[in-house]
């Protein structure tokens, strides 16, 4: 059976957030679908909802598990790299990825932090990766390792930088609902973000018209202030809007630390002109309204 006419199957390395909203797209289109999770727990889950899914904790592979990559059309990886072992899909897969005869495309999800701060200029995929942070260093090498399969074995990786993520269940009118949003205060600061339906619009539109060695940046088309987002979600809830916090006054994470003091404007032309997206959420505005009826 050639690559054209085999069942579409999805392998998704990482039934997470996104994972799982792309596995029940790709299913109402009549796909098969598996991926990992982490606990056994979560297996009975994605048993309940018709799934197969195994569990893989970035240390060690299975027959089973080695298997299921070996079948599939597709896969994404939304596993980020490990700060000691790296990206653990490439240290345990990565020949059989090379060696698969039905693969037909790889998504692998990176981040727009492989930018680092711009001072509110614009980035496009073309622009050079300034990463200031360790998690940023460590994605971009990480996009350097998957571009390389591409390159020297044709494997058809796609790569995709994500603004930050948010959706039903990850949403900062939850955040305002329990009385945890945060407002820090840092003057100037702009970031973009994209609804977790338009990024799955967006692996769906690659996946139809595959371009192997394609990077995508995938936002929305207003970057602007997260003190404002707050301010927004308390305003369409009618809930006190929090405090100004400093920065060094936060106790962020290293992550969430750098998510602050990286600040730049990312553009989305290129999704658009290549892939024909219409964003269904073009500002979080539109988001957050959205989400505020569901």
């Amino acid at each position: 059976m050639g690559k054209a006419s085999q069942q579409k199957n999805l392998f998704c390395f990482g039934l997470g957030f996104t994972g799982s909203e792309l596995v029940r797209e790709v299913r109402t289109r009549g796909w098969m679908a598996s991926g990992t999770c982490r606990e056994n727990s979560q297996k009975e889950i994605w048993a309940d909802k018709g799934v197969q899914s195994y569990c893989f904790d970035g240390k060690g592979s299975s027959k089973e598990l080695e298997n299921a990559v070996r079948e599939a059309s597709h896969v994404l990886v939304t596993i980020p790299p490990q700060r000691e072992a790296g990206d653990v899909v490439l240290r345990h897969f990565k020949e059989i990825l090379m060696d698969s005869s039905s693969l037909q495309w790889i998504g692998y999800l990176s981040t727009t932090g492989v930018y680092g701060n711009r001072d509110g200029s614009w980035v496009d995929e073309g622009s050079e990766l300034k990463p200031g942070f360790d998690h940023q260093h460590r994605r971009m090498d990480a996009e350097e390792q998957w571009r390389d399969l591409c390159q020297e074995y044709q494997v058809p990786v796609h790569i995709f930088r994500l603004a930050g993520i948010y959706g039903p269940g990850r949403n900062l009118l939850l955040r305002a609902r329990q009385g945890v949003a945060r407002r820090i205060d840092q003057p100037g600061l702009v970031f973009n973000r994209i609804h977790v339906a338009d990024v799955v619009q967006v692996l769906s539109a690659s996946m139809d018209h595959p371009s192997p060695g394609a990077i995508y940046n995938v936002c929305d088309d207003v970057p602007s202030s997260p003190a404002e987002a707050v301010e927004y979600a308390c305003e369409l809830l009618h809930v006190e809007v929090p405090p100004l916090v400093a920065l060094e006054d936060a106790e962020l994470s290293e992550m969430a630390r750098g998510f602050y003091l990286t600040n730049k404007k990312v553009r989305n032309h290129k999704i658009k002109n290549e892939l024909g997206i219409q964003l269904r959420f073009p500002d979080y505005k539109a988001g957050l309204r959205a989400l505020l009826s569901t």
